[in-house]
């Protein structure tokens, strides 16, 4: 919460070079299986969230836009490709996962469900392990050392370098 006690949301893009913060509360949280949102997030499909009457401001960097329709734009960062944004004329709609607290995002509705994948709805049936499960037969994940920004602002990034 801000000193006004409005709520705040922080997030932004893998490598940290476009970050942005919404104060006030959320639109509708959604999950969108259209073709446009397939290949514009290289997903299955594309969770998302309205800003509406939300203030948003994007406090490091921009992103940069694809026209991906008539009325759409597409928002991502043009370091890292990280999608952002959709576009329309009525209003921005953030990608829930580009949150630093994307579970505090529940997506209430599905749209686009003609394009939905015949096997996204037996995906939570599949077997699932930890991302540290596979070291033995992947080995190089032991000196893991990851470049993404933290779930949090920072001052600076990239970090300086030690000496």
């Amino acid at each position: 919460m801000s000193l006004d006690n409005r709520p705040g949301y922080s997030g932004g893009c893998q490598c940290g070079a476009v970050r942005f913060h919404v104060e006030g509360t959320l639109g509708d949280a959604s999950i969108c299986h259209c073709r446009m949102c397939q290949k514009a997030s290289g997903n299955f499909y594309l969770p998302l969230v309205s800003v509406r009457q939300a203030k948003l401001t994007w406090t490091r960097g921009e992103p940069k836009r694809f026209k991906s329709s008539n009325f759409a734009h597409r928002g991502f960062c043009g370091d890292c490709g990280t999608p952002l944004t959709y576009e329309a004329p009525d209003g921005v709609a953030l990608a829930i996962a580009a949150f630093d607290d994307p579970a505090s995002i529940p997506p209430t509705i599905q749209w686009g469900t003609e394009a939905k994948l015949p096997y996204v709805d037996a995906i939570p049936q599949l077997p699932g392990e930890a991302t540290m499960a596979d070291i033995e037969s992947a080995p190089f994940l032991a000196d893991l050392v990851s470049y993404q920004h933290p779930d949090h602002d920072t001052e600076t990034w990239p970090p300086e370098k030690q000496s």
